[in-house]
Formats: structure tokens, sequence, C-alpha cells
């Protein structure tokens, strides 16, 4: 009783400090510039939506090109500073942030695209599968050459489920298509971006998709009028001609409901070991577009619109009408279309899922197989 009593005492004061214009100060780690116009700017681009959504009960602050061997000293400068709850947002930063967790049981913490838990750490993620799916059956009906690009960072498992996505879409339009893959090991390398676009231009790649955090596969890819899609925020402006479509994402919608329950006392205190955010098109996290309200780039309407297809279920369709029948359905649910659904095979012929599987979440974020049509090294690939 005095333990259910002590513990309604410290909640009880933990909001009503908050109640009392005492703000609940938040951190944010990036990875990298807040000038990258990719993820460590739509990261940024949510902090301030919080901002300005929960005002004078929340005070952010940010630090940016964080290397990963360092993220402890600056969660404990963080804590240091008052931070209540710490936002690591890169893969990278996990095993400093549950480290640092450990030593910090009163802070709430998230690990960004992360795939491990504690008491006080939640992991969460604004996945883009099924609009790398999308994106790669536009990349498909606007490619001449059947070939497209994709400019990656790491070789780990969220990486290589959007390229698998991205593969799939793109058969799914032209069943030949290949989906040929440079890793650059880094997640911001304007140098290496370019010159990784420009190899696989070589081999004959003519629509581009990336995870390196800047626009430089849009703008070298531009040059000869190749289309590609905006990463993680608009990147029309970079080259209005060329950007088909793209993959946004709104962190804000995540963070605002972590800040909400750490305010209302949800979080506090509370065992977050199987707390994890996996939001989709369906929870509003990410949007198919080239900008914002943008699903396809005028300059690429007719193609898509003239490149019809035959659907099982739908018989002759545009490849325009069948993305944005496939995005209302994925909007509806997973249940309701899923690109990774079996049977499914892996590219080296294996059944990778039965027929009628959905895969788990847990399947997803641990995806290592690469499926047909990509082509390139793949680390840990199973045999």
């Amino acid at each position: 009783m005095r333990r259910i009593l002590l513990a309604l005492l410290t909640l009880f004061a933990f909001s009503a400090a908050h109640a009392q214009d005492d703000p609940l100060k938040v951190g944010f780690l990036y990875v990298g510039p807040v000038g990258d116009y990719g993820f460590s700017y739509a990261h940024d681009l949510g902090r301030q939506a919080v901002q300005e959504r929960f005002g004078d009960a929340i005070e952010t602050v940010y630090v940016e090109s964080v290397p990963d061997a360092e993220v402890e000293p600056f969660i404990d400068q963080l804590v240091f500073d008052g931070a209540e709850a710490i936002f690591s947002t890169s893969f990278g930063f996990g095993d400093g942030t549950l480290n640092a967790a450990t030593r910090y049981p009163d802070v709430v913490f998230g690990w960004g695209t992360g795939v491990a838990r504690n008491q006080n750490t939640l992991t969460y993620m604004a996945d883009f599968y099924q609009v790398y799916y999308l994106n790669g059956m536009q990349a498909a009906a606007a490619s001449e050459s059947g070939i497209l690009g994709y400019v990656a960072a790491f070789p780990i498992p969220e990486v290589k489920r959007h390229i698998n996505a991205f593969a799939l879409g793109a058969r799914a339009v032209n069943p030949d298509a290949e989906v040929h893959v440079r890793w650059l090991f880094n997640w911001f390398d304007p140098a290496g971006a370019a010159e990784a676009t420009e190899a696989l231009m070589a081999v004959g790649a003519d629509a581009f998709a990336f995870t390196e955090d800047t626009p430089t596969v849009i703008q070298t890819a531009a040059e000869r009028g190749y289309p590609s899609f905006s990463h993680y925020a608009s990147m029309v402006e970079f080259s209005p001609e060329t950007v088909l479509s793209g993959h946004l994402v709104h962190w804000d919608v995540i963070y605002a409901d972590v800040i909400e329950k750490v305010l209302d006392g949800t979080y506090v205190g509370a065992d977050l070991s199987d707390v994890d955010y996996f939001w989709l098109l369906e929870h509003g996290a990410v949007e198919l577009g080239a900008e914002p309200g943008v699903v396809v780039a005028e300059p690429w309407l007719e193609t898509l619109q003239e490149a019809i297809v035959v659907d099982e279920e739908l018989g002759e369709i545009s490849v325009h009408d069948l993305v944005l029948h496939r995005h209302d359905q994925m909007v509806e649910g997973r249940e309701v279309y899923e690109p990774f659904a079996g049977p499914l095979f892996d590219r080296n012929g294996n059944l990778v899922y039965e027929d009628g599987y959905l895969p788990t979440i847990e399947d997803l974020v641990s995806m290592e197989f690469a499926v047909p049509g990509v082509v390139g090294p793949w680390d840990n690939e199973p045999n």
C-alpha cells in the first residue's frame, strides 16, 4: 500500500510541476546537420511542429551531427541541462542510448529506427516501405531502360526493406525491372552519392531512389533529365522538372503522441520495453508525394497516365490509377494490401513467406534477404 501511495504521489508531483508552467524539456539528437534537407532536416521539422503544438508546455533542444560513438556524452549533457525526454533519432545511436538509459531511469528515451528497448526506452519508426513500393511502380513506368538505381546508406534491415519494396513495386509494373544498388556506408556523403549515381547511370539506370541525406542524387540524375524521388522532405526545389514523387515523413505525429503521454504521466515510470511505434500510411506518419499534397509532380502525370498495365483484379489500368488504388488500400491497413505478403521468394529462389502469410512487424524490421530484381552486393544475405 505504501508503494502504491508513493507512486501516486510521485506521479501527482510530476504532473503538477508541468501544470504549474514548468515546461517539459525534450532533447533531440541528430546524426546529420539540420540543413541536410533529408533525414535530420525532417526530424527537426517534427521538433518544430511539436514545439508549436504544445507551446509553453514543452521546451525542445537539439544537438546536430552527433557521431555514433559520442552519443552518451551528449545524452549526459542533455540530462544535466534538465531534459526529461530524449529522442535519439538514428539507428547508430542505439548502444549509447540504451546504455545511458540505464543510468537515467527517470528519463523517457526514444530510439528512432531502433530494434531494442528497455524499461525506459521505447522505439519508433515512421516507415517508408509502403511508399517505396508505390514509388517503385512509378519509377518502372518512367524508366526506358528498365534499370533503376538505388544509392543506399548502410546494409541494415531498414534500408534492405526499402530497397526490396522498391524492387517489388517496380516488378509489379515491369516484371523484368532491375534495381541496381550502390552502398555508401554513410548517411551523409554528397560526394559519394554523386559518384554512386554516376556509376549507376553508367550501367543504364535511368530512374533513382536513395537513402543518403542530401539532394545530391536528385541533382546528379537531373543533369540527364532522369526522374528521382524526394527523400524524407520535399526536394522539388532542387529539380522541379525531374522529381517525380517521393516519400515524405511526418515525425511530429509520433513525437506528439509520445510527448502527450509523457505530459499526462502515461509513460512516466512505466515499463516501455514493449512500446514500439512502427507507424505507416494508415497512421499518417508518412506520405506519398513529391511535396506535401502532390502525389505525382505535374511533369510526370502524363507519363504515368499513359503507362498501362494489366492487374489480375482490376484489369487494364494506368500506373497512375493503380498507384492511387494501392495507396488507398494501404491507408486502410496492412491486412488490405501488403507488398511483402506471401508467397514471396528471395532472389536466390528460396521461399521466404508461404502463400497467404502476412509478415509480422518483427519480420519486417529484421529483414535480411533480397527479392528478385535486386542487383548488387548484400551483406548478411541468407543462402
